[in-house]
C-alpha cells in the first residue's frame, strides 16, 4: 500500500517551506490556556511583584570598567543582591571575564540566585567552568533553562559564527544555568522561592512587545517568579548597539554600556530597599495556587 505521509510532519515542513517546527507549537501565547488556577497565580504573582518593586535604576558602565565599579559597590556601598542575572540574547558578549575576575560570592547574599545566559555556542565552557572546584563551592548548579527563537527573523536568533557552512543543523537556542548560593528547600522554604510557577522551555511569543529589546519580558518573569527577592540585579557585558538600547525595568538594578538611563545610587537604592522590604511578603491566595513540592 502506499505510504501516507503526516500531517504534522514538520520536519518535512521544514524541508520545503523554511518554517521552523517551533512555529507551530499551540499554546506559546498562553502557556496556561486551559488551566484557570494558573492564569489566576500568574496574574497575581505579576500584581504582587509590581507592588513592592524599586524604581527602575540603571547604571551606563563600560565593559572595561563593569569589574570596578561592582568591586566598589561591594567593599564602599556594601552592596549585596539576591537575585543576579548576568548575559542577554545578544552575541559578543564577555562573560567569561566576567565570571572569573568578579567576587561574585561577595556580590551574591546567601541565600542567593545566580542566572547565566549563553548562546548555544558558548554554554560548553561556561559548563567547564560551572564545574570546576572553585565554582563549585561557591554556587551550586541547579536548573538550565532554554530560550527558543520562533524563527531565522527574530532579534534573538543567534548568527552563524562558528558554524560551517556545509552544517545542516543550527543551533538556534539560549541557554541558561540557574546556580544557588547557600541552602534553600522548595518543600519549606516557600517565603523564598516559588518553584514549578514557570516552565523550563520557553518558546518566543511572537505578539509579545519585545522589538528592539536585548532581553524578553519573560525572561525577567521566570526570575521574579521563582525567587520572592526584592533585590535584584541584571549584568549585561556587551554592546546591544545603537538601535537596540537596554530599557530600564522596575525592581532591577540593570548594568549595560547602553542602558537608556543612568540614575543608579547606591544609598538612594538602598534607602528604598529599607523600606520596601527584601522581600515581597506572602499572600495566602499564592501560596493556595502554586504548585508545591511533598513536605
Amino acid at each position: 500500500p502506499q505510504k501516507k505521509f503526516k500531517d504534522n510532519d514538520y520536519s518535512n515542513n521544514y524541508i520545503h517551506t523554511g518554517e521552523l517546527p517551533s512555529k507551530f507549537v499551540r499554546n506559546v501565547k498562553n502557556p496556561v490556556e486551559g488551566y484557570p488556577k494558573l492564569q489566576r497565580l500568574f496574574q497575581l504573582k505579576e500584581r504582587q511583584t509590581q507592588a513592592y518593586a524599586c524604581t527602575p535604576f540603571g547604571s551606563r558602565v563600560d565593559i572595561d570598567n563593569m569589574v570596578p565599579t561592582l568591586n566598589k559597590w561591594i567593599h564602599k556601598d556594601k552592596l549585596v543582591f539576591d537575585v543576579i542575572m548576568i548575559g542577554s540574547l545578544t552575541e559578543n558578549q564577555f562573560i567569561y571575564p566576567l565570571l572569573t575576575q568578579l567576587p561574585l560570592e561577595k556580590l551574591c547574599s546567601k541565600p542567593g540566585f545566580l542566572f547565566i545566559w549563553a548562546s548555544a555556542q558558548k554554554i560548553n565552557e561556561l559548563t567547564r567552568l560551572l564545574n570546576s572546584d572553585g565554582w563549585a563551592k561557591k554556587f551550586r548548579r541547579s536548573e538550565e533553562l532554554v530560550f527558543v527563537p520562533v524563527n531565522k527573523d527574530s532579534p534573538y536568533y543567534p548568527n552563524r559564527d562558528g558554524i560551517e557552512d556545509d552544517s545542516l543543523f543550527e543551533k538556534m537556542q539560549w541557554h541558561c544555568w540557574m546556580c544557588i548560593t547557600g541552602t534553600v528547600r522548595r518543600s519549606t522554604d516557600g517565603h523564598l522561592i516559588h518553584c514549578n510557577v514557570d516552565t523550563d522551555l520557553n518558546i518566543e511569543n511572537e505578539e509579545d512587545n519585545n522589538k528592539n529589546l536585548v532581553v524578553p519580558n519573560h525572561i525577567y518573569k521566570v526570575a521574579e517568579n521563582f525567587s520572592s527577592a526584592n533585590r535584584r540585579l541584571h549584568i549585561i557585558p556587551s554592546r546591544s548597539g545603537y538601535n537596540n538600547p537596554v530599557k530600564p525595568r522596575r525592581g532591577w538594578v540593570i548594568m549595560s554600556p547602553d542602558i537608556i538611563i543612568d540614575n543608579f545610587e547606591p544609598l538612594r537604592y538602598k534607602n528604598e530597599i529599607t523600606e520596601i522590604g527584601t522581600n515581597v511578603p506572602q499572600d495566602n491566595e499564592i501560596e493556595n495556587l502554586r504548585p508545591k513540592s511533598p513536605v
